[in-house]
């Protein structure tokens, strides 16, 4: 069973920012393709960010500009920067590792944010 430790949510103010980093086993990180997800209650999950192993990015549209995906290779961790964070930011995180063979996902970790 692959594991994803993600760590890093928590309470935040609208208008503050939070960092999550989410490890991934070095043999699953160097092939993988990384994002990060979130799931609101009632809602789908839906894309956050991804980056490729070359370092390429894709948001989308609702935090484009307010959060950064990035990679740390050496460490096989990916990490979310979240900055200007809104109430509809409020959801459960989720770390994903993708590659031709499987997708591989954390627990997920807690990001409220209030008005």
């Amino acid at each position: 069973q692959v594991q994803l430790a993600e760590s890093g949510g928590g309470l935040a103010q609208a208008g503050g920012s939070l960092r999550l980093s989410c490890a991934a086993p070095g043999s699953i990180f160097k092939i993988s393709v990384m994002g990060w997800y979130r799931q609101s209650p009632g809602k789908q999950r839906e894309l956050v960010a991804t980056i490729s192993r070359g370092g390429s990015t894709n948001y989308a549209d609702s935090v484009e500009g307010r959060f950064t995906i990035s990679r740390d290779n050496a460490k096989n961790t990916v990490y979310l920067q979240m900055n200007s964070l809104k109430p509809e930011d409020t959801a459960v995180y989720y770390c994903c590792a993708s590659n031709a063979w499987d997708d591989y996902w954390g627990q997920g970790t807690q990001v409220t944010v209030s008005s």
